[in-house]
């Protein structure tokens, strides 16, 4: 049995991580992230928009501009990812998906993820979990 890609020994830095405010299946905005290694690797996830709103979910950055999509664009949630969160995790080597799912808890600082958006912070995740198997050469659920 192989490691999880996420236990992956090797180091990997981050060069660039972008987002882009995309129409879902519903017709509905989210996020589509992208994440950069050091190495020329390149992996996008498109974030699943949540309709359940229970009141443990995280919560996701919308806009609240009711001119665009009834308010629920994510362009504050593509400022979080391309600023903030990219200036987090840009230029610095790191070990595994854990360490990126920590420094976006501690960045975020809220217990629901309501600062910079559970869209902004899952988006980056996948991204990089995607970017992570593919750097192992693998596919991401193995």
């Amino acid at each position: 049995m192989t490691a999880p890609v996420s236990d992956s020994v090797c180091a990997h830095r981050i060069t660039g991580v972008t987002a882009l405010e995309i129409l879902d299946s519903r017709s509905r905005p989210t996020l589509q992230v992208t994440v950069t290694l050091a190495d020329g690797i390149t992996a996008t996830a498109g974030v699943p928009s949540g309709a359940s709103t229970g009141s443990g979910e995280a919560v996701e950055r919308r806009d609240g501009d009711m001119s665009r999509y009834r308010g629920l664009g994510v362009r504050g949630a593509v400022e979080a990812v391309q600023g903030e969160i990219a200036d987090r995790l840009g230029g610095q080597d790191w070990r595994g998906l854990g360490e990126i799912d920590a420094a976006l808890i501690e960045l975020d600082g809220t217990p629901n993820k309501a600062r910079l958006g559970a869209n902004a912070t899952v988006g980056v995740s996948m991204a990089y979990a995607r970017a992570l198997a593919r750097a192992a050469g693998r596919e991401l659920w193995d």
